[in-house]
């Protein structure tokens, strides 16, 4: 595995050089884009708009546009705007990771320490562990300020990026009917809740919609008639809302026994 960044993190006046390595991969299918006339794939070219001729990656730049004029800025140039910004993570506070809401988080990365730095590493690790904190601060990834949270977990550090706040849209442009829900409602739904609530264990759930896609393109490939498995109605207006929730505590009592 290639790191994608290296630098450190700045703890006080304690630097822990670091390299930072990708800690997701994806699950999905690797499906081609296909001309449907003769199945051929689709492929994509960095065209100049002025000639219509392809650009080869070594002669593409980037570029601002001021008042019609583009200002040009190589590499060099994104390092000059913030030097300890390319190369430090630098931590600015340290709060408890539940004052920080779920929407704000993105992506996860591992931290891993250089041998220079694995003593100092260790420390913020189990300093981390011992006062139930995690570490707010910012660094710049692939040319762009990241504002970032870093946590224990196990035997090493992981780096989460999370939104800044004008990342987030304001949920009142979202119109969302005022409604009040009944009091024998909520305490029905509260068994239901209560009903379901178990141990978080993350390797039970898997992507059985990919397994299931898998399954239909390998039938399809050996000329088998594929027919879709009937819809279950989840939702009748023809029910109340208390006769689906009573329905609901008593499917939850079966899949409980069942597990």
């Amino acid at each position: 595995m290639r790191a994608i960044w290296s630098g450190a993190i700045g703890f006080g006046l304690v630097n822990i050089p670091v390299k930072i390595f990708s800690a997701t991969q994806t699950s999905t299918l690797d499906l081609d884009m296909l001309d449907k006339k003769d199945n051929a794939n689709i492929k994509y070219k960095r065209v100049n708009a002025n000639t219509g001729k392809e650009v080869a990656w070594g002669n593409i730049v980037k570029g601002y546009n001021v008042d019609g004029k583009y200002v040009i800025l190589t590499d060099a140039d994104f390092e000059k705007a913030s030097p300890e910004k390319n190369k430090m993570i630098s931590i600015e506070q340290f709060v408890e990771e539940g004052e920080i809401d779920g929407i704000y988080f993105d992506t996860p990365y591992y931290l891993q320490a250089e041998k220079s730095g694995s003593r100092a590493y260790a420390l913020l690790r189990d300093a981390l562990t011992q006062a139930g904190k995690v570490a707010v601060g910012t660094f710049v990834l692939r040319n762009r300020e990241s504002l970032v949270l870093i946590k224990p977990m196990e035997d090493m550090l992981v780096l989460n990026k999370i939104r800044f706040a004008d990342e987030i849209r304001d949920p009142e442009e979202i119109k969302t009917p005022a409604v009040k829900s009944k009091p024998a409602e909520i305490k029905m739904a509260i068994q239901l809740i209560n009903q379901l609530s178990t141990g978080f264990d993350i390797a039970k759930y898997k992507d059985s919609y990919n397994d299931k896609l898998l399954k239909m393109i390998k039938d399809k490939a050996k000329g088998k008639k594929v027919t879709a498995s009937p819809l279950k109605l989840v939702h009748s207006r023809s029910r109340d809302l208390m006769s689906q929730l009573k329905a609901s505590l008593g499917t939850g009592a079966k899949r409980k026994k069942a597990s």
